[in-house]
């Protein structure tokens, strides 16, 4: 990176709006867990699980979800960083999307079908719903934390500097 590129980062982040850096990914990732963690609770004592059951459940997999998330993130980039060809495709985005769902669904569906004493089948239906509740949930959450905390320096439209 020549100098010229890092003063010109610089002057872009200083011109940004808003929440940003490193205390906006701690509170994004504060809030949109917590909320994950109320939601997922309410949605496993929906389908007829105790409350202490469903809120332990939510909070082990909000926390393996954020290590599975750091962890195949990791090994993507490591992945990505030898490909021969560069830039993030349609293709690689969904590669990227299922792997990380897929993966998840891998360590969550046993562990709900042990935790709440269900067959693997039922586990693996609760993680299809949970997969569509945090996918919308996930869009909407997004929206909204842009509108309140603003867009981060990446996405917003700045004036150059003179």
């Amino acid at each position: 990176m020549s100098v010229s590129s890092v003063s010109s980062t610089v002057s872009v982040a200083s011109q940004a709006v808003g929440l940003q850096g490193a205390k906006r990914r701690i509170v994004f990732v504060g809030l949109y867990e917590l909320i994950a963690i109320v939601a997922s609770s309410l949605l496993f004592m929906a389908i007829g699980q105790g409350a202490g059951s469903s809120g332990a459940m939510a909070v082990v997999a909000s926390t393996l979800a954020i290590l599975w998330n750091l962890s195949f993130n990791w090994l993507f980039e490591r992945w990505e960083a030898r490909q021969a060809t560069r830039g993030r495709s349609v293709l690689r985005r969904v590669v990227h999307a299922v792997g990380f769902e897929g993966g998840l669904a891998l360590i969550l569906i046993p562990l709900m079908a042990w935790w709440f004493g269900i067959s693997l089948w039922e586990a693996t239906v609760l993680e299809a719903g949970l997969l569509v509740f945090f996918l919308i949930y996930t869009y909407v959450f997004n929206w909204c934390f842009d509108r309140v905390f603003g867009l981060p320096a990446s996405a917003q439209v700045l004036a150059p500097q003179v």
